[in-house]
């Protein structure tokens, strides 16, 4: 295998009582222990990381998310990484949060896969009582008041290929709109041992192409399709493991806490080449985005 270069960006999902580890388009579900603290914690740093991305399943969760706000704080105070990141659904984020915590989090990625409310619900994205759509607005909103970078992320997938998005993206003008094609991943949404069936969502690549040809002039627009997607992150589990996704599953590596980044990433099937490609080196610290808040 060929040897990689030291990690600049990880994905890493906290612990819950129960973490679900998403690459966009597939969920699972595993038990977990938290994160190694202290010492253990700046275990990827020395290697030359410069980003960090706080995923799930739902970050938030665990102590209300403060659990997670202490790790961005980590991030940014301890390790002074350059871009400290987090994927939510949104719904558990509370203004607080906010005021504790965002002054370390350069970018606040909401998924959000369609704008229509029955379709959220169709695709499991449903929150409730709470309307899904009015939240992202009001989310928006605190980004702004709190100087975060907003993003959003939308799944492509059967149900809302045909939605046209245009209006309301522009109206939110988001700092990035990832677009990613659903993705299978066996043992996860795909399999007999699938925790959930995906199979429903896909879309085929014309399809996906055709989405992005209607929304082309939002400025913003990211496209991951499956191709550029499926090995071009570098994830972490809650047991630090680097998850390798070239046969279309993941499958750990042995722990950076007990092999150290060098040895560990060797087996992460990551795709430097892919990862550049695809736009995944960006301005990613609020601190050079300039944005006008």
């Amino acid at each position: 295998m060929e040897q990689q270069t030291a990690p600049t960006w990880l994905s890493v999902s906290p612990a819950e009582n129960q973490v679900r580890l998403q690459l966009p388009g597939a969920v699972s579900t595993v038990p977990s222990q938290p994160l190694g603290g202290g010492g253990e914690s700046r275990a990827p740093r020395s290697p030359g990381m410069e980003k960090i991305n706080f995923s799930g399943g739902e970050p938030f969760i665990h102590d209300r998310g403060e659990y997670l706000g202490k790790l961005v704080r980590f991030c940014k105070e301890e390790l002074r990484l350059p871009s400290v990141s987090i994927v939510s659904n949104g719904s558990l984020i509370r203004e607080r949060w906010f005021q504790n915590y965002g002054e370390y989090l350069d970018i606040l990625a909401i998924s959000c896969d369609s704008f229509d409310e029955q379709v959220n619900v169709l695709i499991g994205r449903g929150q409730g009582k709470k309307n899904h759509v009015e939240n992202l607005q009001k989310l928006r909103a605190w980004c702004r008041e709190y100087r975060v970078a907003f993003k959003i992320n939308s799944v492509i997938n059967r149900f809302n290929v045909d939605e046209d998005m245009r209006e309301q993206i522009k109206a939110l003008n988001p700092v990035r709109w990832k677009v990613f094609q659903c993705l299978l991943i066996e043992g996860e949404n795909s399999g007999d041992d699938a925790l959930r069936e995906a199979q429903q969502f896909v879309i085929s690549d014309e399809e996906f192409e055709g989405f992005l040809d209607l929304h082309r002039e939002v400025s913003c627009l990211v496209p991951e399709s499956n191709q550029k997607m499926k090995d071009s992150y570098l994830i972490l589990d809650e047991y630090m493991r680097f998850l390798n996704c070239q046969n279309g599953r993941k499958d750990p590596s042995k722990s950076i806490l007990d092999v150290g980044v060098e040895a560990a990433i060797k087996f992460s099937g990551f795709d430097e080449k892919m990862f550049l490609k695809r736009g995944g080196k960006y301005v990613w610290s609020k601190a050079d985005l300039k944005l006008d808040w």
